[in-house]
């Protein structure tokens, strides 16, 4: 089992006001600065739908944004993380998955293995050196399985939220008489504060499908430094889904940092303090062990 470090909130707050780096930065290095936004370009491939990325050149590692599920590129996370990366010199990439942002194909036609072949096509032909791979909620599944699948690009890992396996999970802890019900009308409505709807519609075809990429049943063959970031206060995926990551990984170097009052978005501007602090201090590990 890896040994897992628990710090709390406090704790990580204070470690970030004494790294210099972060602390100098102006504040609008943490609120993306639109005047110095990179443009959008698209990646096309052989009949597969085209994704929209928006990428920085830089030092290594270099840093990749996964956002979540239905979300994109543009969110407040993904935009603070590339001017951060800019202000250390050091290259960044975030993009849109098929169905989602700007990228072409719908997003009632994808599914976790779609997403998975996004990611890896994304560190294939558009990133140079390992990454370090920072997933928001699906994306922090997606970092999971794209670590197997590709360890030698991989530097390390932040999850915020991580929402490893959860479709499935939430489904499967439903009633059984409820389950049959839901299986024999061929779709699952998951309530959600973040759609105009109120909730995400899921196909019994796309469950099934993401069964075949859960990673929670058995250790994760991941070595790299692994770094934990979840709400207390997370409505969506709860909190423990992350502390069954820590778990499972196989890496020796991996920390959980759980915020009281955080919420599944983890937008707050302490939030992504934190998340900039953490992916400050990994650049630092890694560049100090090269």
């Amino acid at each position: 089992m890896a040994a897992v470090s628990l710090r709390s909130c406090s704790r990580g707050l204070s470690l970030m006001l004494r790294n210099a780096r972060v602390a100098s930065l102006p504040s609008q290095h943490l609120q993306a600065d639109r005047r110095h936004k990179s443009t959008v370009q698209y990646a096309s491939r052989p009949d597969l739908p085209k994704l929209a990325y928006r990428r920085v050149k830089g030092k290594s590692p270099g840093v990749v944004f996964l956002p979540g599920y239905g979300s994109n590129m543009n969110g407040q996370k993904a935009e603070a993380l590339e001017e951060f990366c800019r202000s250390l010199g050091h290259s960044y990439l975030r993009f849109d998955y098929t169905g989602h942002g700007a990228s072409e194909g719908a997003l009632a036609d994808g599914t976790v293995g779609i997403w998975k072949k996004d990611v890896l096509y994304v560190l294939d032909e558009l990133t140079e050196g390992p990454q370090i791979l920072v997933g928001s909620s699906l994306g922090g599944w997606l970092m999971l399985l794209a670590a197997i699948a590709r360890p030698e690009k991989t530097a390390a890992l932040v999850g915020i939220a991580s929402a490893a396996d959860h479709f499935v999970t939430a489904f499967n802890s439903l009633p059984l008489e409820t389950r049959k019900e839901l299986e024999a009308k061929g779709e699952w409505s998951l309530p959600s504060k973040h759609t105009e709807e109120g909730l995400y519609k899921f196909s019994m075809d796309f469950l099934r499908e993401a069964e075949n990429h859960c990673v929670l049943q058995s250790p994760i063959p991941i070595t790299c430094p692994v770094r934990l970031i979840h709400g207390l206060k997370d409505e969506d995926v709860p909190w423990h889904i992350s502390m069954q990551v820590a778990e499972r990984v196989l890496s020796p170097d991996v920390d959980i940092i759980l915020r009281r009052n955080g919420q599944h978005r983890m937008s707050e501007k302490d939030d992504i303090k934190l998340m900039v602090y953490t992916i400050d201090d990994l650049i630092d590990k890694l560049t100090t062990m090269v």
